[in-house]
């Protein structure tokens, strides 16, 4: 069965992920499901108590630690130091001792335990009931959130009742540094063990506060992490607090009455700089704890929901006949708010601040998939993210500067804007990384017109990652510009030449980087562009070498890959996938064996390469070999699949996409949830069910429905006018919000200009009826059925 947190006879919510019994086996699993976060301050879902756990987790956005990569061989090029993410002072643990007996749910009688986390209030909660060895009860009540609203600041409300007869209780509240934990060490997603890296600096402690602070080892980065407490009870209690270099802790102990509750609120900042001295940061965190605990949980709690209640009336996606679905989706959702809103000047890792996985690195995933979904919903967050990539320039074009290229190489995986790729073929020669940044920008341009954003930043990236191009690249004589020697986005193939997608992404990265500057002459003279090299880009967009096998009818995903031999999928035993962690690169790179969507993809970023006919049979080509080992593949899978008309795979596929978290399809959510994946079902649902694409004459749609689902319903950002999109069975309605300027759209190519005044309505073409294409042997998607059953 998958591991879902879903069991028999516990309904569905669309707004609400449940664990309704505590399961030891799967901590790692709900650890991160439950995990809270502001795009700044990440909180794994741990148990307040800390123990049991899988990994103990508490992170902060761009916060890190270095360490030197091991290299058989030296080479000359490869990067010297990795960085990872630091697991910083532990602000979550709440210990409870009823006489003296600790709370533990090895020990004792648990007789119910139950954990939710509502989508609408951004508050985990936790009850649960504990009878001690000597028989004392007590109910424990625990909310926890990290605020969207006030950056540095988390709080847990925790509250202990005894039940049957007077008490004893103790609670100690701590600050925790350099917590350590092991993983496995086979799998290459997995974090660095870098140890305990953090060395102290400041420990004090005032009435019930308390505020450590630390410098990271070899990066030299300061933190300070601070805690506040409010009392509720009856019974004045008393209360000890003290202070170590790795240590801060507050002790409480109360007599309690039935009915008469303790509660603790807890309050956690933290701050931290690259140049600022802990006396300083130390003197923020006071700053935040004050302001914390004159909101008081209560008071934080309200601005979380008036924050969220914003966040959902603008960009609730509706799916009506499959619960499961609309609950992953709204899951999906939060976690993107969650990785972004206070990221303030921070790129969103792959994992988020869910957990340590890719050791908190930020890939192509960012630009490629989440900033999409961004622009659309929160262009603010999409625009901070550019901004931070546009801050790492510098060692871009020093990067490139070593390889002998012109412009500016953007690092394959980062956290400070270094490349960290110790596998240079599937890292440095993934240029591509170049082409999304180009992309972002310029679907940022178009559905925002930000002109301040466009002068400051995004010309600028446009105008380097052009540069890269021309010169990674070369033109024949009289003939095609070829890129030779890449990784695309399928990391099965390395060090290839003329792969599709990156070629296509590179011309239209040239064509929009040619179109910027002439729209800015004053600001592309004070870049160095002239004429001759507009013209040069120009040439080489025309002229760009794309692939295609006249044999077979398809595009190559790279020039000759549909010469090599193909994987011999039925000797692959279930067991042995994910590939690369069972045979060697050598063995995958000479075969045809896709590892994600990388040709399919590029049918979905540059459309207009293609015609309807070979984008079918590219697709149908490729599903036979897509295996789909990485996350990132389902979506754009299904985004594909509805557009070529393979309409029911496409919903398998964006159910797959939609469910790799909740279910843990990947058998890899103990590191953190898979933001590219999240993000890839919402772009699953408006780009594949909704058709959205982009047009010379404005947004085109081509919406098509699956046969499961009843209603689809989104809204889209556009030049600052609310679009709504509504999808039944055989229409489609389009609306502006009330006064907003008129909006041209297409609609199964008609033009239609929307206004604030009627919705427009149009029919939806009949479903293809077309035979489904074949996946390699055991790879098939799952199937959804009526009401979102999978079989």
């Amino acid at each position: 069965m998958p591991a879902t947190l879903e069991t028999e006879g516990v309904p569905l919510d669309p707004w609400v992920i449940r664990e309704p019994a505590l399961d030891l086996d799967r901590l790692a699993f709900t650890e991160s499901v439950f995990a809270l976060s502001n795009g700044h301050l990440g909180l794994r879902g741990n148990l307040d108590e800390g123990e049991p756990r899988a990994i103990a987790g508490t992170y902060l956005n761009g916060f890190y630690e270095t360490h030197t990569l091991g290299y058989g061989e030296r080479a000359y090029g490869n990067p010297e130091d990795g960085q990872t993410v630091v697991n910083v002072t532990d602000g979550k643990l709440i210990r409870l001792l009823v006489e003296d007996e600790p709370l533990d749910v090895h020990r004792g009688d648990l007789q119910s335990h139950e954990r939710w986390l509502d989508l609408r209030t951004g508050i985990l909660e936790r009850v649960l009931v504990w009878s001690t060895r000597a028989g004392r009860t007590v109910r424990v009540t625990s909310r926890r959130l990290v605020s969207l609203r006030m950056r540095s600041v988390a709080a847990v409300s925790f509250e202990v009742e005894a039940i049957d007869r007077p008490v004893r209780i103790a609670l100690q509240s701590s600050l925790l540094a350099n917590r350590v934990d092991v993983g496995s060490g086979t799998d290459p997603r997995e974090a660095a063990a870098i140890g305990a890296v953090l060395v102290p600096r400041l420990s004090v402690h005032d009435g019930l506060r308390v505020v450590l602070a630390h410098t990271t080892s070899r990066t030299g980065l300061s933190l300070a992490a601070g805690m506040e407490h409010a009392l509720e009870t009856d019974n004045p209690p008393l209360t000890r607090t003290e202070s170590e270099p790795d240590l801060g802790r507050v002790t409480v102990s109360a007599q309690l009455h039935p009915g008469r509750p303790l509660r603790m609120t807890k309050l956690i900042a933290y701050h931290w700089s690259s140049h600022q001295s802990v006396e300083w940061l130390r003197d923020q965190v006071d700053a935040s704890l004050q302001n914390a605990l004159a909101e008081g949980f209560d008071g934080l709690a309200a601005m979380q929901r008036e924050a969220l209640d914003a966040y959902w009336r603008s960009t609730k996606i509706e799916v009506d006949g499959d619960d499961e679905l609309q609950q992953a989706l709204r899951f999906a959702q939060f976690q993107l708010v969650q990785a972004g809103t206070r990221a303030d000047g921070r790129g969103v890792p792959a994992k988020g601040l869910t957990g340590p996985g890719y050791d908190g690195h930020a890939f192509w995933d960012m630009e490629a998939y989440v900033l999409p979904v961004y622009v659309f919903s929160q262009p603010r967050l999409a625009r901070d993210a550019l901004v931070w990539r546009h801050g790492m320039l510098d060692l871009a074009r020093e990067r490139a500067r070593q390889l002998d290229l012109d412009g500016a190489a953007f690092p394959w995986r980062t956290i400070g804007g270094e490349e960290c790729s110790g596998y240079w073929p599937a890292g440095t020669a993934a240029f591509h990384v170049n082409a999304g940044i180009a992309r972002a920008v310029q679907l940022y341009d178009d559905v925002t017109g930000d002109e301040d954003f466009m002068r400051d930043v995004g010309l600028e990236l446009l105008v380097e990652t052009a540069r890269l191009w021309a010169s990674l690249g070369y033109q024949v004589a009289g003939g095609a510009f070829r890129i030779d020697g890449v990784t695309g986005p399928d990391e099965y193939s390395a060090i290839a030449d003329n792969n599709v997608y990156t070629n296509l992404m590179a011309r239209d990265n040239f064509r929009a980087a040619a179109a910027a500057v002439e729209r800015r002459p004053e600001r592309a003279d004070a870049l160095g562009v002239s004429p001759d090299e507009v013209a040069a880009w120009r040439r080489a967009a025309d002229t760009m070498a794309i692939p295609y096998d006249e044999r077979l009818g398809v595009h190559p995903q790279s020039e000759g890959f549909t010469d090599h031999e193909v994987w011999d999928f039925e000797a692959t035993a279930p067991e042995r996938y994910p590939l690369l962690l069972h045979h060697h690169y050598l063995d995958l790179y000479r075969k045809q064996v896709v590892k994600q969507a990388d040709l399919v993809m590029a049918m979905f970023t540059c459309g207009d390469a293609f015609t309807p006919e070979q984008k079918r049979r590219n697709f149908e080509y490729y599903e036979a070999l897509t295996v789909r080992d990485s996350s990132l593949s389902a979506c754009i899978q299904a985004i594909v699949a509805a557009e070529v008309g393979h309409v029911d795979l496409a919903y398998d596929y964006l159910a797959e996409a939609a469910l790799t978290d909740l279910h843990d399809l990947k058998g890899n959510i103990r590191e953190g949830l898979h933001m590219a994946s999240l993000a890839g079902a919402l772009l699953a649902v408006v780009a594949g069910f909704g058709g959205l694409r982009r047009s010379r004459h404005g947004l085109a749609f081509s919406p098509r429905l699956p046969r499961q689902v009843e209603r689809l319903a989104f809204p889209l950002l556009v030049r600052d006018r609310r679009l709504y999109v509504e999808i039944v069975r055989d229409r489609a309605t389009y609306r502006l919000d009330p006064g907003d300027d008129p909006l041209p759209i297409l609609h199964w190519g008609e033009r239609l200009t929307l206004t604030g005044t009627e919705a427009v309505t149009r029919p939806l073409p009949p479903l293809p009826d077309l035979p489904r294409p074949r996946q390699p042997a055991g790879r098939e998607p799952r199937r959804r059925t009526g009401g979102g059953v999978t079989r």
